[in-house]
């Protein structure tokens, strides 16, 4: 057959360039200019000259990765982490902790001010230690056939493929611990070919290990486990499919928030960051300012992480959940704690929650922590409420700045903005905004 010239038929190579990194953005790739247009460069930090490979070139901008650092930026630093650059996990271990919280910051306050129109600052930024502060992690489980290794770890950037790992810094040291020897663990069963995944979680009573198996146990590989959960002193839950998980030793995991005691199911959302989740909490106590005759809307509330402290300084909370285990729990957590003027609803926050009876006395303050799709659905029943103040918590960036619009126009101010860093070496960027009426 013959074949035809397209001037779209071409043929590219891997091009190498020089630049100067002039920014870092929020998700730790350096920033620089080529040819009229933005590029994004993986491991480069500004101030540095890098030589550059070209992966991606698109009309509006360009991404490359740092191949040779020819000029070094003082706030790069030595990556803790072997696998580094190689784990998707972590994009800034080779960034100071203030570089990477002042370009977030910054990311923060650029976006707010694009999407409003007003003035934003970054008030303050809520950190604590940038290694060993996540409790809580899921690491793939994949057999190799060929080498009869097991490996087990996290996921390459953009890739499916797995990174074994004996170590991971930013785990809390109880749960680092235990990689190495779970792993050796894991391969010893006979099931080894058939695991699907492992979650770590530290609660305050202890280690918790969640094994997700493709196919039922045997009795040997049960009895490896149970030894296992003993010798390193973990509570152990079996999960055969999605929607079962047995308890198979150890006592239910909590945490303690505030003088509070909140027990969770080990699938269920908490907080991976122990020490930033304790500030977040008192900043929002902070910003609400809670009077004992305040009646306090909160919403997305999860099992209670704000709900049950905000209860102990008010006349009455009302926490509104769509997930129904989540509010069981809540629930359950209110009366252990002893705490009688909480009430949690299952609803859907979609529909206009100001038509609930629950919500025909109106309330004196508002807070919300909905998930990266935002909160589009309630922001105007939050208007409707006319509270005096609104605690907006985000882990996205983009739908805060979104949701907030809505609340502006509807007469509220920006009154403080926060960076939390509850991810540090990521791109995760988590925020919080009180909202005042003007």
């Amino acid at each position: 057959m013959a074949q035809f010239y397209s001037a779209k038929r071409r043929v590219t190579t891997r091009q190498t360039i020089t630049v100067t990194i002039h920014g870092l953005d929020a998700f730790g790739q350096g920033v620089a200019r080529h040819q009229g247009k933005t590029l994004f460069v993986s491991g480069a930090l500004p101030g540095e000259q890098v030589e550059v490979e070209l992966q991606e070139d698109k009309r509006q901008y360009a991404r490359g990765r740092a191949r040779r650092i020819l000029q070094s930026s003082p706030e790069r630093v030595t990556p803790r982490c072997p696998y580094f650059m190689v784990c998707g996990g972590c994009q800034q271990q080779h960034a100071s902790q203030a570089l990477q919280q002042q370009s977030k910051a910054d990311a923060l306050a650029h976006l707010l001010a694009r999407e409003t129109g007003q003035q934003a600052t970054v008030d303050e930024i809520i950190s604590d230690n940038a290694y060993g502060y996540r409790r809580r992690a899921r690491l793939g489980l994949h057999y190799q056939p060929k080498t009869q290794t097991l490996q087990m770890g996290f996921r390459k950037t953009a890739s499916n493929e797995l990174v074994s790992i004996d170590q991971c810094p930013i785990l809390k040291p109880e749960l680092d611990a235990l990689l190495a020897p779970l792993r050796a663990c894991l391969s010893s069963l006979q099931a080894v070919r058939r695991l699907g995944h492992v979650e770590l979680v530290q609660a305050d009573n202890g280690p918790v290990l969640v094994l997700r198996h493709l196919d039922a146990l045997s009795d040997g590989d049960r009895q490896k486990l149970e030894r296992f959960s003993h010798e390193h002193r973990l509570a152990l839950f079996l999960a055969p499919d999605s929607e079962q998980l047995e308890q198979v030793t150890g006592e239910p995991p909590y945490y303690q928030s505030h003088q509070l005691k909140l027990t969770f199911s080990p699938r269920d959302f908490i907080q991976v960051n122990d020490a930033v989740n304790q500030k977040m909490v008192a900043k929002v106590l902070e910003w609400l300012d809670p009077q004992p005759t305040d009646r306090v809307l909160d919403l997305f509330c999860g099992m209670g992480n704000f709900t049950l402290p905000l209860a102990k300084s008010v006349l009455n909370v009302v926490g509104v959940e769509g997930v129904a285990a989540l509010t069981a729990q809540g629930a359950y957590n209110a009366k252990l704690n002893g705490l009688e003027n909480v009430t949690f609803f299952h609803e859907n926050l979609e529909e206009d929650v100001t038509r609930q009876p629950w919500a025909a006395q109106g309330f004196d303050k508002v807070l919300l922590d909905p998930a990266r799709a935002g909160a589009g659905g309630v922001m105007q029943h939050i208007a409707k409420l006319a509270p005096q103040r609104i605690v907006y918590v985000s882990c996205n960036p983009t739908t805060l700045a979104r949701d907030s619009q809505i609340l502006l126009s509807a007469g509220y101010q920006l009154a403080k903005v926060a960076m939390l860093d509850m991810f540090p070496h990521t791109g995760h960027l988590e925020s919080m905004v009180l909202f005042s009426k003007t």
